[in-house]
């Protein structure tokens, strides 16, 4: 208590120190909604391939860069994982990548509406998360179809959902890491 009779903090805040769950902002349902639209874009983009184009095929759309190609995806991102037998992988895919995505999405959840770089990030990591969370509840497996290439050589097979998450990665790295908005200095 202090001299006036009311009660005050045992310890102080101390300065630029942040609330544990900030004040929702303003901003929050656009956020929600470009995550719902990365998991739109991404199912219905999936849904148009698996009706589409059957697997393996592919259909060529840049010359020498760029094929839709009909893939599936038992292991982890880009490809890791996806040639080896484990027991129980898709139970144990799928529980990984549920786990990651309630992580980040905890962590979006403490994400200050003056980190907006890192907010719009989270977004589409949560969104691109969730796409290919649904792919691997209802099938086992994540859909893949965009192929580049080049003179030879094929970067991984990924999908809209994996373009979100690097997308929202490269963000949340220009926030923490380019922008130093978080960084605390001494004296």
């Amino acid at each position: 208590m202090s001299a006036d009779g009311n009660a005050s903090a045992a310890t102080p805040t101390g300065a630029g120190r942040r609330p544990a769950w900030p004040a929702r902002s303003p901003g929050t349902p656009l956020l929600g909604t470009l995550a719902a639209l990365v998991i739109g874009l991404d199912q219905a983009s999936k849904a148009l391939v698996r009706r589409r184009l059957p697997l393996h095929d592919s259909v060529e759309i840049v010359p020498g860069l760029l094929d839709f190609t009909h893939v599936r995806n038992t292991g982890a991102a880009f490809g890791f994982l996806n040639a080896v037998d484990i027991p129980m992988k898709p139970v144990l895919m799928t529980a990984i990548a549920l786990a990651a995505l309630v992580a980040i999405a905890l962590f979006a959840l403490r994400t200050g509406a003056d980190e907006p770089l890192a907010r719009i990030g989270l977004a589409l990591v949560c969104g691109g998360a969730t796409g290919n969370l649904i792919d691997r509840v209802t099938a086992g497996y994540v859909v893949d179809f965009v192929d580049v290439h080049w003179m030879g050589w094929h970067f991984w097979t990924f999908n809209v959902a994996d373009s979100a998450i690097t997308v929202g990665a490269c963000l949340l790295i220009l926030e923490m890491a380019v922008l130093n908005r978080h960084v605390s200095t001494t004296a």
